[in-house]
């Protein structure tokens, strides 16, 4: 199914299918305990600006995913694949942001029993915050590779973020529901820089 939604935006949604109710356990590496599922093309779809050639707003080379968007582009066009609704899921994902862009989304999970999503991940001025308020414990962000890991238990209740293998932060999801990991360059309500890009590499999804 195709919808119109609001925003300016270009995304790579990864794409899963649920599996039976697991439990969450941490280790010395976020990714201990989890097993990576293999993903193929088919597993990423590509969000963007409904009236701009994909060229023109995303590229990819030496496996490097570069999306970009400007604050005047026009809403983009989401179709909705696989999900997941229950255990426990994590996305990881190297992210390279360059210094200007603020007020950007560059990592979510879509999908929630109250609201459009369970967690944002922005970056303001090199920070990094759980939507536009909570710090989570990540600066000087700019103009550097970093890795990212979101690991959602979803029977528990909780989302629990990484950068470069260290716990920043950990809060209460918004309930269940049709859940899926993006990742990309999406414009804040309202304090953005009028170019924002992100670029990722190392894309990987684990269960447990």
């Amino acid at each position: 199914m195709m919808n119109l939604s609001n925003g300016y935006s270009l995304y790579l949604i990864v794409l899963v299918s649920s599996l039976p109710n697991l439990s969450l356990l941490s280790g010395a590496d976020p990714t201990d305990g989890f097993t990576e599922i293999p993903l193929t093309e088919a597993n990423f779809l590509l969000q963007k600006p409904y009236d701009i050639p994909l060229e023109e707003r995303y590229s990819y080379e030496n496996g490097v995913h570069k999306m970009w968007v400007y604050a005047d582009d026009k809403p983009h066009a989401l179709v909705q694949g696989l999900d997941y609704c229950s255990g426990a899921w994590q996305f990881e994902g190297n992210v390279f942001v360059p210094n200007g862009t603020s007020g950007a989304t560059i990592v979510q999970i879509h999908g929630a029993a109250h609201g459009n999503t369970t967690m944002l991940l922005r970056i303001y001025k090199g920070e990094m915050r759980y939507y536009t308020y909570e710090l989570v414990d990540a600066t000087n962000l700019y103009d550097k590779w970093c890795r990212v890991n979101l690991i959602h238990n979803v029977d528990g209740g909780l989302v629990t973020v990484f950068i470069d293998g260290v716990q920043k932060f950990e809060t209460h999801d918004h309930g269940p529901g049709d859940l899926y990991f993006k990742c990309g360059v999406y414009g804040a309500p309202s304090n953005i820089s009028y170019y924002m890009e992100s670029r990722w590499k190392d894309i990987k999804i684990y269960k447990k």
